[in-house]
């Protein structure tokens, strides 16, 4: 039987209605633009086929060109402006869920199975890191 992997949950307020977070969550356009933990890093492509069974994959590279890898995966589920999850190429499930709250935005909660390289605060901490830079991608562009 499978061990159970953890999961961690990161959250962030984005001052935007749901759908036009959904579409800056979604659109590989925007995802180039803030799907980066740090400033040393960036996303070279990004293509998705946003429905389930549909694959995802988006390059990130250091802008040093010292490491990338492929964060990819396939869509198991799709509920738009609201829900999207799906499963990483190494079978670790993750949950993403949109919510609208009227007077403050939206708010969005990923929750993803850990990894057993990097320390769960690391993991922790650069799944924050990639919120936060969505946020800030969204409300800065939405003025």
């Amino acid at each position: 039987m499978e061990e159970k992997r953890k999961s961690i949950t990161v959250q962030v307020q984005v001052h935007a209605p749901a759908h036009i977070v959904w579409d800056y969550w979604t659109d590989p356009e925007h995802v180039m633009q803030w799907n980066a933990a740090s400033d040393g890093w960036h996303t070279t492509s990004a293509v998705s086929d946003l429905q389930p069974g549909g694959r995802f994959n988006y390059r990130m590279e250091a802008l040093d060109a010292s490491e990338g890898f492929n964060f990819e995966g396939i869509y198991d589920n799709v509920e738009i402006n609201k829900q999207i999850d799906y499963i990483l190429g190494d079978g670790r499930q993750v949950h993403v869920h949109f919510e609208e709250n009227e007077a403050d935005g939206s708010i969005i909660t990923e929750t993803f199975e850990l990894e057993g390289e990097n320390s769960e605060e690391q993991q922790r901490e650069g799944w924050q890191a990639i919120l936060d830079r969505f946020k800030y991608y969204v409300e800065i562009n939405e003025k």
